[in-house]
């Protein structure tokens, strides 16, 4: 079975879910008219399926070789890969007109990148962090910096990186020693060395661009002192075309348990060439910048795995035969049954792409808002658009990993024994999904920055206003009997999260590590929530249909997957808000000698 990329569903969210069309007045939407993206996605698709999918398992086994000269070759087919990537515009889908981009809206990118992502992670990671990197210039850059970079950026002929971590100082950025020492003509010498940088060096692109977090000699400690630069792997001549070789380099590459096709690199910095973005001490500011976009982009890749994960399960339990139905034979001329006729390979299928569904338009209504927060000219529009965009992100990249996680589990479960070897791709699907989990800030510190930044953040008005969202769809269609158990369900769930965020306001308080002991189980909670909700807006577009007329067999489906939903996972609310209102007394009870 091979990654069939999921087409339809990508089209029915952003026309008739998310309506985008509808905001055909915005600069951003003028071009994004659905026959266009329509055909954008299904040549993603193609692309996707066609190119990058066949060099999935070859990144997997091959991996990507360091060489004693610092460099680093990627697998078989990547370079001529990315080569099309670039090639057919794909990088410059949602960036800017004015350096050579599209200019559609993020949530068409958002397609793409889901796409790509599932047939291969690894790869997709390239372009990914490429696009990262040209957000914070454009954010942060000076005009100067704009016109050199984010050209070359846009188009993908220039790969991106951000250098964060280093090797006392992952998560606590205030910990961080590189150094940049100011020169007379303006620039700085960086020095330090970086670790856990995913593309840090590779042979796809002509150029490379890092993004350094460091510290100008002075500065105060801790993370006020934090300032961002510039350093290309190739300094740019007269021209802007890669120059002298700067003194950054890659010194080896990290042996991982997945994505082996994308170069994680020790990065040694020995008064490398750079310059500062912004202005100094407001690094961190940036480069989180960056950082949230990638940690949307983290969520999409547990959705993305998850995706391909099901499609491979789904495909092997049709065909593997073993036992026979507990309701008689379905294969009666064969010596068993396909696995898919019992029960629990159902329960795993059906919970998988309950969520997957759910999961991926939880996704894409985020990224529909992140435009919106930038394309609007209604300031309450922007404001509630921005309010979501930091509420969700930690929920999107930290339930939805999970989540992920959970789903390719149950895929090498289908797949029984054969999942547990490597004839198979469901074991490098759980093993690449397996990051997601913990780079761009581990679901822990997800869980953390939701209660105790996010929900209070602005008297909790991003919270208050969705609540108050979820509100208005159960009063505007609890009368409709075919929506019944959407707008049940979805009445409990938000009854029960407001219950929890009560909870949390009154005990987190007065006592943090309450708040702390709850965070997971909360940010399951709101994912749990918000997924009931787009399976509500989902089922709405659907039954219409149906009522409409419309026979095809897709509207129904999405009709009983979505009571699925409702009747077998959300009821895991109920025990997160058991849980997460018990606190932190025998959590924090043994003394650390004792655990």
């Amino acid at each position: 079975m091979t990654y069939q990329p999921p087409v339809r569903d990508h089209v029915f969210l952003l026309r008739d879910v998310l309506q985008i069309e509808k905001h055909a007045d915005l600069p951003a939407f003028a071009d994004a008219a659905m026959d266009v993206v329509e055909q954008i996605i299904e040549e993603g698709g193609r692309f996707a399926a066609e190119v990058l999918a066949p060099l999935n398992a070859i990144g997997d086994k091959e991996g990507c070789t360091w060489r004693p000269d610092n460099t680093v070759t990627t697998p078989k087919g990547f370079k001529e890969a990315y080569a099309q990537l670039v090639e057919g515009g794909w990088p410059a889908i949602g960036a800017e007109p004015a350096y050579g981009g599209q200019g559609l809206p993020h949530v068409v990118n958002l397609s793409f990148s889901e796409m790509s992502s599932s047939a291969n992670m690894a790869f997709s990671m390239y372009p990914g962090l490429t696009h990262g990197c040209y957000s914070a210039i454009l954010n942060g850059g000076s005009d100067e910096q704009k016109s050199l970079y984010l050209p070359n950026l846009v188009s993908g002929k220039w790969g991106g990186t951000m250098n964060l971590t280093e090797p006392q100082c992952g998560t606590d950025l205030g910990l961080l020693r590189t150094k940049a020492v100011a020169q007379a003509d303006g620039s700085y010498k960086i020095s330090g060395q970086k670790i856990w940088i995913s593309g840090g060096e590779h042979d796809m692109a002509e150029n490379i661009v890092h993004l350094v977090l460091a510290r100008i000699e002075g500065a105060p400690a801790g993370v006020r002192g934090i300032s961002l630069f510039i350093v290309p792997k190739f300094i740019p001549d007269a021209d802007g075309k890669p120059g002298a070789r700067n003194s950054v380099f890659c010194a080896g590459l990290e042996e991982k348990m997945g994505i082996h096709g994308n170069a994680t690199c020790v990065i040694q910095h020995e008064e490398s060439t750079g310059w500062l973005v912004g202005t100094e001490n407001q690094g961190l500011r940036l480069m989180f910048v960056m950082m949230n976009e990638a940690r949307i982009g983290v969520g999409l890749q547990g959705i993305a795995q998850a995706e391909a994960a099901y499609q491979a399960a789904a495909s092997f339990a049709k065909d593997r035969l073993q036992g026979r139905s507990l309701t008689g034979p379905k294969n009666p001329d064969g010596p068993a049954d396909p696995i898919i006729v019992h029960p629990d390979v159902r329960r795993m299928l059906m919970d998988s792409r309950a969520v997957i569904e759910a999961g991926r338009a939880f996704l894409f209504w985020t990224a529909l808002h992140g435009d919106l927060a930038h394309a609007s000219p209604d300031e309450a529009v922007r404001q509630k658009a921005n309010d979501y965009m930091a509420l969700m992100t930690p929920v999107v990249k930290g339930f939805l990993t999970d989540k992920g996680l959970k789903v390719c589990s149950d895929a090498l479960q289908i797949h029984g024994g054969s999942g547990f070897t490597e004839h198979f791709p469901a074991s490098q699907y759980m093993r690449d999904v397996r990051i997601a989990l913990i780079y761009e800030g581990t679901n822990g510190v997800q869980a953390l920055d939701l209660v105790g930044r996010k929900l209070a953040a602005d008297g909790g008005r991003g919270v208050m206003s969705f609540f108050a969202e979820m509100d208005a769809f159960v009063e505007a269609n609890q009368a409709d009997a075919a929506l019944q158990p959407f707008t049940e369900g979805l009445a409990d769930a938000k009854a029960k999260l407001q219950e929890g965020t009560m909870w949390l306001m009154q005990n987190g308080l007065m006592n943090p590590e309450n708040a702390g002991a709850a965070s997971t189980d909360y940010m399951h909670l709101f994912g749990l929530t918000a997924l009931a909700y787009m399976w509500a807006l989902i089922a709405k577009t659907a039954q219409a249909k149906i009522a409409g007329g419309d026979t095809d067999p897709f509207y129904a489906n999405k009709l009983v997957v979505g009571r699925y939903y409702m009747q077998r996972v959300l009821p895991d609310a109920g025990a997160h808000l058991a849980k997460l209102t018990t606190g932190s007394e025998l959590m924090m009870a043994l003394p650390a000698e004792a655990i």
